[in-house]
This record gives C-alpha cells, sequence and structure tokens, in this order.
C-alpha cells in the first residue's frame, strides 16, 4: 500500500484530508478515480476549491499541475461544479453552524 503523497502533486495536507475522508492510500484513489475521491472530500467536509480538485486529477494522470490548457481546465472547471452541485455536504460557514446549534442562527 503507497502513501497518498506518491501521487504526482499530492502532499501531506492532501494525505490528511483523504484520512478525513476515510481514504488512507494511493491504491485507493487511484481505484476511485478523481471525481469520486474529490466528492469523498466534499462530503468529508472538506470546502470545495478547484485548484485542489484538478491537481487531483492531473496526479492521477502523472501530469504536473500547471500542465493545464484552458481548453482542459474549463472542462475541469465543468466537472467540478457539477461535482460540488451534487454533493451532499453543505458548505457553510462554521459559525454558522455553531449559531444554529445554540439557537441563534436563522430559522429555516
Amino acid at each position: 500500500m503507497s502513501a497518498i503523497s506518491t501521487i504526482r502533486n499530492l502532499g501531506p495536507a492532501s494525505e490528511e484530508a483523504f484520512k478525513r475522508a476515510g481514504i488512507t492510500t494511493a491504491e485507493e484513489i487511484q481505484a476511485m478515480g478523481a471525481d469520486a475521491a474529490y466528492l469523498a472530500l466534499l462530503e468529508s467536509g472538506a470546502r470545495p476549491h478547484f485548484i485542489g480538485y484538478y491537481v487531483l486529477v492531473m496526479g492521477l494522470q502523472g501530469r504536473g499541475w500547471n500542465d493545464l490548457d484552458p481548453k482542459e481546465k474549463a472542462k475541469l472547471r465543468k466537472q467540478f461544479d457539477a461535482l460540488v452541485k451534487s454533493s451532499k455536504a453543505k458548505s457553510r460557514p462554521d459559525i454558522e453552524a455553531a449559531l444554529d446549534r445554540i439557537g441563534t442562527g436563522k430559522r429555516r
């Protein structure tokens, strides 16, 4: 089993984020593919970040993070937006969640 940081472009911060999502090896990410792995990150509470998504995509292809042409970047942006939209995780600032817990947040 290989560390997640053996995937090009990914380092210790990525390893920690994937660990919080229950993914601990490079092989798991490779088997899942970029979209499913990134969706798992989102659903574990990670904030959506386009660069983080395309760095993962490029790394799984064995390419550097900056080896991206404008057309490919536009295509990946559409995929990223669709992933974020399909995520079951709610992206809310921590302060809003804290206010809801103590009963001072917005009523829904």
